[in-house]
């Protein structure tokens, strides 16, 4: 059994193991508790893949777990502490390792991925704003970016870290811009030249590092959870090089509440090898001299009901896709987006749109309200 002071934590969140509410956690295997102890999240959510509990909503259960800060109390063993200890003092997102994301996650399968986004294939949050449609959702988020970029015909967009090329493809056809995509993903790149086929877009699979043009208007969405704190200055370096002096910078990125390392065990095994979250104090302070930030929106929310469409279109799709990926997999994947969707619920992690301008420049019309 868990300690004491752990259950009475959990049951001040309304969870009780073995209880009989949908948010609940019933135990299949009673080596479930001590690894718990041991490994905190990363115990968590291998003992799930490994089937020793299961439970009907593990969404609203990790919402409850964090805003109760049930997990502050587990200190987690020495396993546990080696593991964060390469994150403090290397830089994993270095040229030679960003790949690694690239080739045991992106590359996993354009048949995964399809199956789950919208049709724009916008893998981060869309924006429900009248609206509970997840594509409708997608296409006001990709209206609200380009209403903040002031986007022209005839300007040209850079897009680091540009996916399957959703956003490059809308942007040049609806509003006449001319689009560059950097990415390493060769799986995404290879999808992205076939599906912007026609449009004045180009893809590159280049590291941001090595970019070197310049461009009316920069755009980065989900891209800068894998750049690392090590990395953040030279990140907005290159952003700032590479923008015009009259350009505008659109940042999209899932943040922490607090300055740190801030990688989850469990997700950085299984989902995002050496992904970090930055906290907007580091996105300021790393933006500082370079940008003037010129307005931070918080869709955070908008991340949690994302989530949960995509776990509706994945459970439909599964039937399809299960003699590829096989049921571990399965357990990770909904697990991965169940629990990302209760990160967002408790308000542990948020999603950024920060705007910003170089010195000098009148400020964007957004932001004047």
């Amino acid at each position: 059994m868990l300690p004491k002071a752990i259950q009475r934590k959990l049951k001040e969140c309304g969870v009780v193991i073995n209880g009989k509410d949908p948010w609940d956690p019933v135990v299949t295997d009673e080596r479930f508790y001590n690894r718990i102890m041991a490994e905190k999240s990363l115990g968590l959510g291998e003992s799930y893949m490994d089937g020793w509990w299961h439970c009907r909503r593990i969404d609203e259960f990790i919402s409850r777990v964090l805003k109760g800060a049930v997990d502050d109390d587990i200190r987690g063993g020495l396993k546990l502490a080696l593991l964060s200890l390469p994150s403090k003092i290397l830089n994993l997102q270095s040229k030679s390792r960003a790949k690694i994301v690239a080739e045991e996650h992106y590359n996993i399968g354009n048949d995964l991925f399809t199956s789950f986004l919208d049709p724009n294939l916008q893998y981060s949050c869309g924006y429900f704003k009248n609206t509970e449609d997840l594509a409708q959702a997608q296409i006001n988020k990709l209206d609200l970016i380009a209403e903040k970029l002031e986007l022209q015909p005839g300007d040209t967009l850079l897009d680091i870290g540009c996916g399957w090329g959703g956003l490059a493809k809308y942007m040049a056809q609806k509003y006449g811009c001319r689009v560059t995509g950097v990415n390493i993903s060769t799986e995404q790149l290879k999808f992205a030249v076939d599906y912007c086929k026609g449009l004045p877009v180009e893809f590159v699979k280049k590291d941001y590092r090595d970019i070197s043009d310049k461009y009316d208007k920069i755009v980065s969405v989900g891209m800068f959870e894998h750049v690392g704190q090590k990395n953040y200055r030279p990140y907005m370096e290159v952003a700032h090089r590479s923008l015009k002096d009259e350009g505008i910078f659109l940042l999209h990125t899932i943040a922490c509440n607090t300055s740190g390392p801030n990688c989850d065990a469990w997700l950085n095994k299984y989902i995002f090898p050496n992904g970090v979250l930055p906290s907007m104090a580091q996105i300021a302070a790393t933006a500082e001299g370079l940008f003037v930030m010129e307005d931070m929106q918080n869709l955070g929310p908008h991340y949690d009901k994302t989530l949960m469409h995509w776990y509706a279109n994945f459970t439909n799709a599964w039937p399809r896709l299960a003699s590829k990926y096989g049921e571990r997999f399965r357990r990770m994947f909904e697990y991965y987006l169940l629990c990302c969707a209760g990160s967002f619920r408790s308000r542990t992690v948020q999603l950024f749109q920060v705007l910003m301008t170089k010195k000098g420049r009148a400020q964007p019309s957004v932001c004047v309200r």
